[in-house]
């Protein structure tokens, strides 16, 4: 398998980290969404990033189905979201949340990047802005909830791995200020997943313009 796309994106890191964590070979193709559009468009025809090529020569685009084609590779006992019920009612959840946050604040670097300084709209820097945190928000509470602990089980899910890569993601994107003081139980849990070895072979300096799915 390839995966095609830069890990300073916390869509193309989540997926990276999970083919760690789950044992599954890959190659990977850092290619910006900025100079290399082209070649990700043999891939993805919307130019976007993650794209998993098969060996089959099947091409899989967006994280979220890529991470359930993942779990379905390994089965069902080895999976990161649960198959069923509350469990993965609320690992579902926690993702909507993280991917929410990081899609915000996306589109924050997108109106700083591209479009001129006398052309950019206050107000809607200011409602990303707003929507980023109230996630960040949330998922503070949620990890408070389980302190110590990993979100949803006993044991790391999609759900610790997807608010992780959006944490440090806008931590260097939107500087999201989510400090031991602000965020005490969310930074905890992003601490705790970065020193984990799958997270540190794909941590990688952040570059504006980020490619987001």
């Amino acid at each position: 398998m390839i995966l095609i796309g830069m890990l300073d994106s916390p869509f193309v890191r989540r997926v990276a980290i999970t083919m760690r964590v789950l044992d599954i070979p890959f190659e990977h193709r850092s290619w910006s969404v900025g100079k290399d559009l082209d070649r990700i468009r043999d891939y993805n025809p919307l130019g976007r990033v993650p794209a998993l090529l098969l060996d089959t020569g099947e091409s899989l685009i967006d994280s979220a189905a890529i991470l359930d084609y993942l779990d379905d590779l390994v089965g069902a006992s080895r999976a990161l979201v649960p198959a069923r019920g509350e469990q993965r009612r609320a690992t579902l959840r926690l993702m909507a949340l993280a991917v929410g946050a990081a899609e915000k604040g996306a589109q924050q670097v997108y109106e700083r990047v591209f479009r001129p300084a006398d052309k950019r709209h206050q107000p809607w820097l200011d409602r990303l802005a707003l929507q980023t945190l109230g996630a960040l928000a949330e998922l503070e509470r949620c990890c408070a909830q389980r302190p110590g602990r990993w979100l949803i089980m006993d044991q790391m899910t999609q759900a610790d791995i997807t608010v992780a890569c959006a944490v440090t993601f806008l931590d260097a994107a939107v500087a999201t200020a989510t400090s031991a003081a602000s965020h005490p139980a969310l930074r905890t849990l992003v601490e705790r997943c970065e020193l984990r070895a799958e997270f540190a072979a794909t941590r990688m300096a952040w570059t504006a313009p980020v490619g987001a799915e």
